[in-house]
């Protein structure tokens, strides 16, 4: 990304402690190579992610595709957006694998995965371009050099910023399986695609549409090993559909909750649709449903 700035509309920016910051969205023009580039850089490189024809039943227009055979490490604990940076009056929701060179999340408890690293790359979801000394104290944090630390940061409403958001479908799932208690390490692959919404003109509009994508219209598809039994049991508490706050805009259960995301149910923050294929048996079970009629009221409000 660093090589082909220009050519992924991105500005390089070298901080005065040596860090360097991507724009990919931010004040930067960014785009949809950009998107991909930076959804596959949160992923530590371990997924590939695509542009693909959606659903016209769904949405009309491109859908963001990831596949992953190491979705326990590109997912949770890269992507998985865990760490709150909020220093110096600035705030962002950091990603990516400087995650797991810090490692202070409990979540990193559970899945036995720390990483010691002499460089780090990181993610920001945020309306601003961190100032040196948020960076220093992400490098700190992360046990490297300022100079050895590249952030890459852009806003919810941009291009770039909505595609990496949109491309979570499958670390939704994860996450959402590992609140139910599953064991993430039956997990071979994944696979995941939600429509790629309208770039809103404000971020918090951004962040409703991108969640939208994913709660209404994200399908995820996981290999892995289990007992079938138990796994049609849990299965239908995988989907978005099994949370009481179920079937609105997410704009609107966010308003409803004063815009505090952590009285939101936990149990809502997952893809529409999940199929699990039993490496072991052959069999595979489909839980959730699509909503359309929600995608709709989101991304074309008014009509």
């Amino acid at each position: 990304m660093l090589e082909a700035a220009a050519e992924l509309r991105l500005d390089v920016h070298v901080l005065s402690n040596g860090t360097r910051v991507l724009d990919c969205g931010v004040k930067a023009a960014g785009g949809l190579r950009a998107g991909l580039a930076l959804a596959e850089a949160c992923l530590a490189d371990l997924a590939e992610v695509r542009l693909v024809a959606g659903r016209p039943d769904v949405w009309p227009g491109p859908a963001v595709q990831v596949a992953t055979d190491h979705p326990l490490a590109a997912c949770m604990a890269s992507q998985y957006a865990g760490w709150q940076i909020a220093a110096e009056g600035y705030f962002a929701m950091g990603s990516g694998p400087m995650r797991a060179a810090r490692g202070r999340e409990k979540l990193f408890g559970s899945l036995g995965f720390r990483e010691s690293a002499s460089r780090a790359v990181g993610v920001l979801e945020t309306s601003k371009l961190p100032p040196a000394e948020v960076a220093d104290r992400v490098a700190q944090e992360c046990g490297v050099a300022p100079e050895q630390l590249i952030l890459l940061a852009a806003r919810t409403a941009s291009v770039a910023g909505t595609l990496q958001v949109v491309a979570r479908s499958v670390e939704t799932c994860l996450h959402k399986l590992h609140q139910l208690g599953f064991d993430l390490s039956c997990i071979a692959s994944g696979y995941g695609v939600a429509p790629l919404p309208p770039v809103a003109a404000e971020d918090l509009v951004g962040i409703g549409r991108t969640n939208d994508a994913i709660l209404y219209g994200g399908e995820v598809t996981l290999w892995l090993r289990g007992d079938d039994s138990q796994l049609q049991e849990l299965g239908p508490r995988i989907p978005s559909d099994s949370s009481a706050d179920h079937g609105q805009p997410f704009a609107a259960i966010f308003a409803r909750y004063q815009h505090d995301f952590y009285r939101i149910d936990p149990l809502l923050f997952s893809p529409a649709v999940v199929t699990l294929i039993n490496l072991g048996s052959g069999r595979s079970h489909r839980f959730g449903h699509l909503c359309p009629d929600v995608l709709r009221q989101s991304f074309s409000p008014g009509e």
